[in-house]
């Protein structure tokens, strides 16, 4: 699992109100290289919780994400930015673990990349 999809996927538990942003449980993280983008780097930086990002980019082991998020125009001057934008948001995967809801703890496994967000019947 990318942190692009981490920063996209919320706990969907019936009740929930503080889904956001599911922390992480690692177990193993892989890199996995991937053909750099610019244009799309510079089109989902808006879109991205800059907070949960970073923190998340720490927790996988990657301590080059700022805590504060850089200004837009940092995007088309700072190629070295940009790379490691992109090495955190696309080339870090979480390999095994889980992930938990923040309000009520509930583990959702990740399993070869792939994290499982089924809920019983009841739960949604």
């Amino acid at each position: 699992m990318r942190l692009l999809t981490h920063n996209m996927l919320s706990s969907n538990i019936k009740g929930v109100t503080n889904g956001f942003p599911l922390k992480i449980q690692v177990e193993k993280v892989v890199e996995k290289q991937v053909e750099i983008n610019h244009d799309f780097l510079r089109n989902i930086f808006p879109k991205i919780d800059w907070k949960a990002f970073s923190d998340a980019s720490r927790i996988m082991g990657y301590d080059e994400m700022p805590e504060e998020p850089p200004e837009p125009s940092v995007l088309e001057l700072n190629v070295e930015f940009l790379g490691k934008f992109h090495h955190a948001l696309l080339e870090l995967h979480l390999e095994e673990g889980a992930l938990l809801c923040p309000e009520t703890g509930r583990k959702f496994p990740v399993n070869k990349g792939i994290p499982n967000m089924l809920l019983l019947e009841d739960k949604v």
